[in-house]
């Protein structure tokens, strides 16, 4: 579908700011995840959701059978900062308005970077397991969070994004890989705990931002469509780098943080700053 603006409206709104409310403030750190609508217009998802898909077709290399594929595999197609694949794409993810919202959120002067990933569940695409992405990130401060920005309104039968409301507060399952164990494991904790859990659809131009301790899961596409959702990680600008304690932040260090020493702050080049007061 091709944007009915032109492409100066369309830059215009993604750089406006957005006021976001007390209430969705106060909602966001007492339950470690907020869902805000009319974030984005159809156009803006209409025009930019093209450009994210034909780069999500032409990077994917994941092209084995669903039937052969984990479970982690067969959650989504998975493509990794965008914004240094296309200049198109890098004014969708450094969008001034979807990272003054990420500032506001955690009540921090200013937010970097940490990566951008397209999140594709394909048509019969399975769960996305229960985890928290910040077991995945050698980061030292919980002042992290991931922006959820789905492409096309995405009904219960799409597998939308489900919060552990407060799970962000508890010390449990942060050493849970993504996988049919998390899934379990944390399904049963979360549940033993009576964690209230937000399992609702999308309405086109609304978008979530969880944190990075969040426990979160989506369940299958079960539709004919793909879910296409573009995702941007933002971290307190004043993060500071901590020494991996797994495998994965091992690799997160090298790849996202250009092997920084321990102990400072992410640089500028590969972890701009989006947005600061």
């Amino acid at each position: 579908m091709e944007a009915t603006l032109d492409k100066e409206t369309l830059l215009n709104e993604i750089d406006t700011y957005y006021t976001v409310s007390p209430e969705a403030i106060a909602f966001y750190r007492q339950n470690g995840y907020v869902k805000l609508k009319h974030v984005l217009s159809p156009e803006v998802l209409a025009y930019y959701g093209d450009i994210i898909t034909d780069l999500v077709i032409r990077l994917n290399t994941l092209i084995k059978p669903m039937e052969e594929r984990t479970t982690y595999e067969r959650a989504f197609l998975q493509i990794m900062n965008l914004w240094r694949e296309d200049a198109r794409a890098k004014e969708f993810v450094f969008s001034k308005r979807l990272a003054k919202i990420a500032a506001d959120l955690m009540g921090v002067e200013g937010v970097r970077l940490y990566h951008d990933q397209a999140l594709y569940k394909e048509p019969s695409g399975g769960i996305t397991p229960w985890h928290a992405d910040q077991f995945y990130w050698p980061l030292a401060s919980p002042n992290t969070v991931t922006v959820w920005i789905p492409l096309q309104d995405t009904p219960m039968e799409m597998g939308p994004l489900a919060f552990a409301e407060g799970s962000q507060h508890v010390e449990i399952g942060r050493d849970l890989e993504i996988s049919d164990d998390s899934e379990k494991i944390l399904a049963d904790t979360l549940q033993n705990q009576n964690f209230t859990v937000h399992d609702t659809p999308f309405e086109l131009g609304e978008v979530s931002y969880h944190a990075g301790w969040t426990f979160h899961r989506a369940g299958p596409n079960v539709s004919d469509r793909p879910r296409k959702v573009m995702t941007m990680i933002y971290m307190d600008k004043d993060q500071i780098v901590m020494q991996p304690r797994n495998k994965y932040q091992v690799a997160d260090h090298a790849t996202w943080l250009s092997s920084v020493p321990i102990g400072s702050k992410p640089q500028d080049e590969l972890n701009p700053i989006l947005f600061s007061y």
